[in-house]
């Protein structure tokens, strides 16, 4: 008698409800991986801070329609079986005088979940420990600008420093400058004098965080016809950035309304989310702006990991994830790693951590449709999550897939590789891509065939040596990806069999 199916147990899950002065919004994550992964996202734009600069107290108005969202996102949470499910209050909760009547009326809807109100402080370390999950290295200053409040957080090298909470949010800037730009240039000018330290971000990055600053990335990858839709990690030069913001400070809610990408429902915010950006971009001197899609709520997340899963690094830790999902025998990256050495031969670092990457994604399209294996595979990753993934390794990985599978260099699918990578960058992705195919050829997936093989390269040639008897042999097709190798390295190939 067969024996009755029994599921694996699902992966744990867990929830986060971010109470903010604009917005509200749950977010539950599968898993304990190194990049978070949220299967769940439903935000509500409430203006619960609209107001509080002027009354002290949260907008009455918009009271009644969070509680029931709230309790919307309490059943479905519970429905979802998150554990741990936390909510984090910030600027506009802690600020109001009827913030704990409100969090009060809160704890009614949703019985025995914590509450939790961040301090400033609080909210800056949590958005950096979000922001660190995608950039451990990160070095300069962090913004996190919600509607009441600015968290800003100084980051060396991966460690967080200083950190501060000013009061200049989107809509409390808006509502301290009675919606003039000019007024609201010199209150934030004057917030962020009081941050002497903020000068020590000069000629270094300004990482952005926040659902009106996300909203200005969209809209220069929208005018831009940037080829990649993905805000996180987006990068702007400290001018092309300075221009975003003055163009939109200077531009009239109707002119904003018709602007490419731009959020109908963040248009009368975003003129002062400009402003905020271009005094911080004054104030800190940084050289470039980095967009990260990763907050405050991937920094409570962060918190459940396990030091050595929350310090691994997030190329490599993405790679293989993709590999566990779609590849045939994990023994085999490593292996190729080691077999493309002779061709490679760079030091640890970048470069390095990308090859190695690109082995562990060589063999995602072994599931897909002949036809279609390249392209596939290609949109696979350069559309994937991972927090960790910068827009230049998307398109390096997913061109070294690509030619893997044998797709034709000028497939129209390839287009956005010309606009994200140099020329020097491409010749190396297609060496790498037709090393991997040649390694696919030889050994059928398998590490113990690959194990009969090996490169070298010996002057200007080089040489692949087959071991007699090991399964392997120099076919029709070997001999053609040999050369084709070759070709792509500018050295002459042969081919050695040994006994």
């Amino acid at each position: 008698m067969p024996l009755p199916y029994r599921p694996e147990s699902p992966p744990p899950r867990c929830g986060v409800v971010d109470l903010g002065s604009n917005s509200v919004r749950l977010v539950v994550f599968e898993g304990r991986g190194r990049n978070p992964q949220a299967i769940f996202n439903e935000k509500a734009v409430l203006g619960l801070g609209r107001g509080l600069q002027n009354t002290g107290r949260l907008n009455e108005e918009a009271i009644g329609p969070a509680l029931t969202v709230l309790g919307r996102y309490h059943a479905v949470a519970r429905a979802m079986q998150a554990a741990p499910l936390e909510v984090v209050a910030t600027a506009a909760v802690r600020d109001a005088s009827n913030g704990a009547e409100f969090v009060a009326a809160l704890e009614r809807r949703m019985p025995g979940v914590p509450i939790r109100i961040l301090t400033g402080e609080e909210e800056g370390r949590l958005s950096a420990a979000g922001v660190l999950l995608g950039f451990p290295r990160a070095d300069g200053i962090l913004g996190d600008l919600g509607g009441g409040s600015l968290e800003l957080v100084r980051l060396d090298a991966g460690q967080v420093r200083q950190a501060a909470s000013l009061p200049i949010g989107a809509i409390r800037l808006a509502e301290r400058a009675g919606g003039d730009t000019a007024r609201a240039r010199a209150i934030a000018e004057q917030e962020l004098a009081q941050q002497p330290w903020l000068a020590e971000g000069g000629g270094r990055d300004l990482y952005l965080v926040g659902g009106a600053w996300r909203a200005l990335a969209r809209m220069h990858i929208a005018q831009t016809g940037y080829p990649l839709a993905i805000v996180h990690h987006y990068v702007l030069r400290r001018e092309e950035a300075r221009d975003l913001a003055g163009v939109v400070m200077a531009a009239s809610r109707r002119v904003l309304e018709r602007m490419a990408g731009a959020p109908l429902k963040r248009v009368g915010d975003l003129p002062f989310a400009a402003v905020a950006l271009r005094r911080l971009l004054r104030a800190t001197g940084a050289a470039r702006v980095v967009f990260s899609a990763n907050g405050l709520r991937e920094g409570w997340y962060a918190r459940l990991l396990p030091p050595e899963v929350r310090e691994a690094d997030p190329l490599l830790t993405a790679a293989r994830e993709l590999a566990q999902g779609w590849g045939r025998d994990e023994g085999l990256p490593p292996a190729l790693l080691a077999w493309t050495d002779p061709l490679f031969p760079e030091p640890d670092g970048p470069a390095r951590a990308l090859r190695e990457a690109a082995c562990w994604i060589s063999d995602i399209g072994s599931h897909d449709h002949p036809e279609y294996r390249a392209e596939q595979a290609f949109l696979r990753i350069l559309r994937q999550h991972g927090a960790g993934l910068d827009h230049h390794a998307r398109a390096f990985l997913a061109l070294v897939a690509a030619l893997r599978y044998e797709a034709e260099p000028g497939s129209p699918f390839l287009a956005p590789t010309r606009v994200l990578l140099d020329v020097a960058t491409i010749r190396r992705a297609e060496a790498l891509g037709a090393a991997l195919r040649l390694a696919y050829t030889l050994c059928g997936g398998t590490p113990a065939l690959l194990a009969g093989t090996a490169l070298e390269r010996r002057g200007s040639r080089l040489v692949l040596r087959l071991q007699e008897g090991s399964g392997v042999f120099a076919g029709e097709s070997v001999l053609r990806r040999v050369e084709a190798l070759g070709a792509a390295l500018g050295l002459e190939a042969v081919v050695e069999v040994a006994g």
